[in-house]
């Protein structure tokens, strides 16, 4: 069973160990992960697993099968729980059609984009609502001054639509200056980063991850198991792809993400810690990200009822010190994927 934290210091919020990503459930076949979509039935299931789990936090975000995920997503959690015990987050700034104001941070988009998120999830409210990137960070949108995003998110808290602020990838500095920006307005600040964090992508390490720790906002990282690459789903390379999803139109964005020269070499001591220990390699990668300072509640995303279950079991595992060292000795650096605009 999971435990309930806080996330983070800047807010009195309480969420799982773990948090759901429902990127993968939705209508099959629409939207950029399609291919790997389950339906509301198959979805269910693994919503009923999660809840009696402990797991009360579930991550979605408008992108997602072009609005179907928040669709499941929202009328599930209207089936199984009261509102008031579970906590919901959706995010707003991918392009949602062809339109010119279909996407990134515009105020019109921010305003039109909640109502349309909350109209498809059937909700009044979300706990939390994360700018998918900076509002500079989203391709093919123009660079919205900051001060016009941080007020249309501050209106949205203060009209009740979110509770809470979040953030998701971006330069360590973009993200100080658009929390100084929102204290020197008396606005609302962020109190989680959403980022890309795990053993073969430790970029995060060198400035965001410290300046979260400074400031008290939680680290939910995003991608725990680098997109199935620590839980095996790759035999030894890309090529080498197992399930549905690493055989699939989703490969490419995998492998555009990860390019250390030693991915694989890591997943392997993965593998050999988890035998060490008598578990998986997805549940070791886990138990990793859940020792390492400031992490409140990875972002994990699963196809089956087992997968959740053996997740949730993570939360339990405490590494060795001298097993941890191990995981990450030969961690490289490589170049930061914000530089090259495909984090």
């Amino acid at each position: 069973m999971l435990k309930a934290l806080q996330l983070g210091r800047k807010t009195g919020l309480r969420v799982s160990q773990l948090c759901l990503g429902t990127m993968n459930f939705g209508e099959p076949g629409r939207g950029h992960q399609g291919d790997w979509t389950l339906g509301i039935d198959e979805a269910r299931q693994i919503f009923i697993a999660a809840i009696d789990n402990g797991l009360f936090y579930f991550d979605c975000a408008d992108i997602y099968g072009v609005g179907a995920c928040e669709q499941v997503v929202g009328k599930l959690l209207n089936e199984l729980l009261p509102r008031d015990e579970y906590v919901l987050t959706t995010k707003v700034s991918m392009p949602m059609g062809r339109g010119a104001n279909m996407g990134g941070l515009s105020r019109k988009h921010i305003m039109e984009g909640v109502d349309r998120s909350l109209q498809r999830l059937g909700h009044d409210y979300v706990d939390q609502l994360i700018i998918h990137r900076h509002p500079h960070g989203v391709p093919g949108q123009v660079d919205t001054p900051i001060e016009e995003t941080l007020e249309a998110l501050n209106d949205v808290v203060k009209a009740g639509k979110a509770l809470y602020l979040g953030a998701s990838s971006m330069f360590a500095w973009q993200f100080a200056e658009l929390q100084l920006t929102a204290a020197h307005n008396g606005w609302a600040q962020f109190v989680s980063m959403q980022n890309h964090y795990n053993l073969i992508y430790r970029e995060e390490e060198r400035e965001m991850i410290p300046y979260c720790l400074q400031t008290g906002v939680a680290i939910t990282p995003w991608s725990p198991l680098a997109r199935g690459v620590l839980a095996g789903a790759y035999q030894g390379g890309f090529a080498g792809g197992s399930t549905r999803r690493s055989t699939g139109q989703d490969r490419a964005r995998t492998e555009s993400l990860y390019r250390g020269e030693n991915d694989f070499a890591i997943a392997d001591r993965v593998v050999e810690i988890a035998a060490k220990y008598g578990k998986t390699p997805a549940q070791i990668a886990v138990a990793w990200l859940l020792g390492k300072p400031g992490v409140v509640c990875p972002v994990v995303g699963v196809s089956k009822v087992s997968q959740l279950e053996s997740l949730v079991a993570a939360a339990a595992v405490s590494l060795e010190p001298e097993d941890v060292t191990y995981l990450e000795a030969l961690y490289q650096p490589v170049e930061n994927l914000l530089s090259l605009g495909t984090s």
